[in-house]
């Protein structure tokens, strides 16, 4: 009996977590839709908090960092921005679409209008 009881356990962990992660990809998916959605309609702090979800569920994907980093961008969050296209650098690195977006984020914040806004932007959140 004890043996039963045992196995029995040992097989719901494996279907739970065999199920659980089936969700994750669904989640991470529905959460990267939304956040181009958001995107797409102008609302960067909703596509912000989409793509917050998209990496949670999948910390390993680059193409969720770069999404957030973009949004990001969007909402001035210059420090934030660029953390994330570094990590969505560090996990694929031989990505072009990354490698441009985070070489065109360069640029803007080289620009000395950009650069000033981003100093007092910095600033002015960490009050």
């Amino acid at each position: 009996m004890k043996n039963r009881s045992l196995w029995l356990i040992a097989l719901a962990c494996f279907c739970l977590s065999a199920v659980s992660s089936r969700c994750s990809r669904p989640v991470r998916e529905n959460q990267v839709q939304l956040g181009i959605w958001a995107a797409d309609n102008n609302l960067w702090e909703e596509a912000v908090f989409r793509w917050k979800k998209a990496v949670a569920a999948s910390p390993r994907s680059a193409a969720a960092h770069n999404n957030l980093a973009v949004a990001l961008e969007k909402k001035g969050r210059w420090e934030d921005a660029r953390r994330e296209y570094e990590e969505a650098l560090k996990l694929a690195p031989e990505n072009a679409q990354i490698k441009a977006n985070f070489q065109k984020f360069k640029e803007n914040m080289e620009s000395p209008a950009k650069s000033e806004e981003a100093k007092t932007k910095d600033s002015d959140e960490k009050k």
